[in-house]
């Protein structure tokens, strides 16, 4: 596994079952990894939006005797800074800090089982509805732009209110039996509202999001876990559409004429001359 603080909390965190607040404290965390072994439980309450006795519990819950049993641990199991690190300016540090989380789902994905599951589900689905607000729309409707292409019917929903519901409703009407949800903070409630909606329309949710301990996780029935870069004033998301594509490339192991529809659309492109190559 990774050495990066927040790969080091993410197996802290596991086998361990976590209340609400407890998994919002948990997601904090991971956001803030680099930061958390030097923060007082006040501040680490702070940030997470929760009182200082919910971040004791919490480290009571991991096992630890309180706050600074946990915040211990964290420091002696942080490796020392390198001076190389230091020398790099806030943006290459924004890229080392994104190669680092690819390399963490590159990790993941050592074990393919839930991502070959994920495929077959999204593959079986007809139609497939897509779900991505706001920070997610743009992953969502990556996402869709390619699954249209080897899969009958996808369904963006990318645009909240009052009509989402309905068209979470018409997608189970005409045949739905799964949904895929792209969820990165910050986490919109209408998000979290819709895959209880959709969960309780009997549709399987299968979501990516920046954590395993994110919101949309107790609304989930599959989450893929790809972490956000959080160093510079907007978050980035390279592995999070990166996760997209695979899950692409696994959806189309499930779908047999995926190949013949791919050929089918090069040569409508090149009779059309689509493209100028």
């Amino acid at each position: 596994m990774s050495d990066s603080p927040a790969a080091r909390l993410q197996v802290l965190f596991e086998g361990h079952r976590l209340t609400p607040t407890q998994r919002r404290i948990a997601h904090c965390m991971v956001r803030r990894a680099a930061d958390v072994p030097f923060l007082s439980s006040v501040e680490l309450a702070e940030l997470a939006g929760v009182s200082q006795p919910s971040v004791t519990r919490f480290a009571v819950a991991l096992g630890f005797d309180g706050y600074p049993a946990l915040r211990r641990h964290l420091r002696d199991v942080a490796p020392p800074e390198t001076a190389a690190g230091d020398s790099l300016n806030e943006y290459q540090q924004a890229v080392e800090a994104e190669i680092e989380n690819l390399r963490h789902l590159a990790e993941l994905l050592a074990d393919p089982e839930p991502v070959e599951r994920a495929g077959r589900l999204l593959a079986a689905s007809r139609p497939l509805p897509v779900l991505g607000l706001r920070a997610a729309a743009s992953q969502a409707y990556g996402f869709s732009y390619f699954a249209a292409k080897v899969h009958p019917d996808v369904r963006l929903l990318h645009e909240g209110g009052t009509m989402l519901a309905d068209r979470v409703d018409a997608a189970v009407r005409a045949g739905a039996t799964a949904l895929l949800c792209f969820a990165l903070p910050r986490h919109p409630r209408e998000v979290v509202d819709a895959l209880a909606y959709a969960r309780s329309a009997g549709l399987t949710v299968v979501t990516v999001a920046d954590s395993a301990f994110a919101p949309v996780a107790a609304h989930s029935d599959l989450l893929l876990p790809a972490a956000v870069g959080t160093g510079l004033a907007f978050d980035t998301a390279c592995a999070p559409m990166l996760l997209g594509r695979v899950l692409l490339e696994a959806m189309c192991d499930g779908l047999p004429d995926a190949q013949a529809r791919l050929e089918e659309f090069d040569v409508r492109a090149a009779a059309r001359g689509l493209f100028v190559e």
